[in-house]
């Protein structure tokens, strides 16, 4: 008799992502380091990769790392665990050796808690979320870890469409999170492997396999605006347009994300052919480009100038762009991390002040 239907589905949603991971590592060209300049290099030939899981102690993180530990060993891979104590909350630093003692149960080696300090920047989710993941980024390269799995379910995919439609952010914004992520040097870094797998899958899972697992009060205070819109926005949906709603969003964001990467691709190669001799946009040649063309190569172009990329809302690129369609002699435009755009002789200047 084989396992429990849950239990069969995040498993093979992490066998899935385990045989990614090694195709990536088997594709990469000899002598070329996993980790970032810094970090600590890829393992030796012949050594086994190391896969990290980021696990709250939630159902969802604690099914991806019971898949995980049960997964990794049959393709010859390590299997180990990160808890992060945001220390936002009484006892958090028990809670997360907890979390650690249940993951060496599940034999998982290494594994660690990592305690962070979180800021206010951007609010406490966004805060928290920078935190977290400037931590795993830490464990990972210390490490040498090939990947870090993270337990996002298609419900945290539909919420995440929601709140960016909510925000008018565009496209991009639409296609929520994306299966294989990570930063600069770190391109495939973070796996989801639940993005298909809806909430109570994972958590079936959990109480068939027996594991204990630890409810977030985070997540029913309506004080933080996801907690709201899984509780209570969601549901109101589907009381309105019935069941499937959230399958229907999370279909919108694979949609949504092959859009933007097409868009994006499209908009790089445009922007070699709108700056002069000396590397400057010149207004015409942007003018001419299309809409959703020309505002990425404007975001592009602000980014690289040092605006904050989570900080650059869809509103701000906008006030650039009326400097190319709706000008006026208007001023400067002052964007986040001091960085302003300003139109001067045809030319659009982009440049920290």
């Amino acid at each position: 008799m084989g396992p429990h239907p849950a239990v069969a589905a995040i498993r093979l949603a992490v066998r899935r992502v385990l045989h990614d991971v090694l195709t990536d590592l088997t594709d990469r060209p000899a002598g070329l380091s996993t980790a970032p300049p810094g970090g600590t290099p890829a393992p030796a030939a012949g050594s086994p990769p190391l896969v990290l899981v980021a696990c709250s102690g939630g159902a969802d993180s604690m099914a991806l790392a019971s898949a995980l530990a049960f997964e990794a060993p049959k393709l010859g891979i390590r299997a180990g665990g990160i808890t992060v104590d945001h220390g936002l909350q009484v006892g958090s630093d028990l809670r997360a050796a907890e979390v650690v003692t249940r993951m060496t149960a599940l034999r998982l080696d290494p594994v660690e808690s990592v305690a962070v300090r979180v800021g206010r920047d951007g609010g406490p989710e966004a805060a928290a979320r920078d935190a977290r993941y400037a931590a795993l980024d830490e464990a990972a390269d210390r490490l040498g870890a090939a990947a870090v799995l993270l337990g996002h379910t298609r419900d945290d995919q539909a919420e995440t469409v929601l709140l960016g439609l909510a925000r008018g952010s565009g496209i991009r914004s639409l296609s929520g999170m994306a299966e294989v992520s990570g930063g600069p040097g770190r391109s495939h870094r973070y796996r989801r492997p639940f993005l298909q797998v809806d909430r109570q899958t994972a958590r079936k899972a959990c109480m068939v396999q027996s594991l204990p697992v630890w409810d977030d009060p985070h997540n029913i205070d309506p004080a933080y605006t996801r907690s709201r819109l899984r509780h209570e926005g969601l549901p109101a949906l589907e009381k309105a347009l019935g069941k499937g709603v959230v399958e229907a969003l999370a279909r919108t964001a694979q949609l949504s994300r092959d859009d933007a990467d097409a868009l994006d691709a499209w908009a790089v190669e445009a922007e070699a052919g709108v700056r002069d001799a000396d590397g400057r946009l010149e207004c015409a040649k942007l003018y001419a480009l299309p809409p959703a063309v020309r505002r990425r190569v404007l975001r592009r172009a602000v980014v690289a100038a040092g605006s904050p990329a989570g900080s650059l809302f869809a509103r701000h690129i906008e006030e650039v762009d009326r400097l190319i369609t709706g000008w006026r002699g208007q001023g400067a435009i002052n964007l986040p991390g001091r960085v302003e755009a300003q139109r001067q002789g045809g030319r659009l200047v982009i440049r920290q002040g």
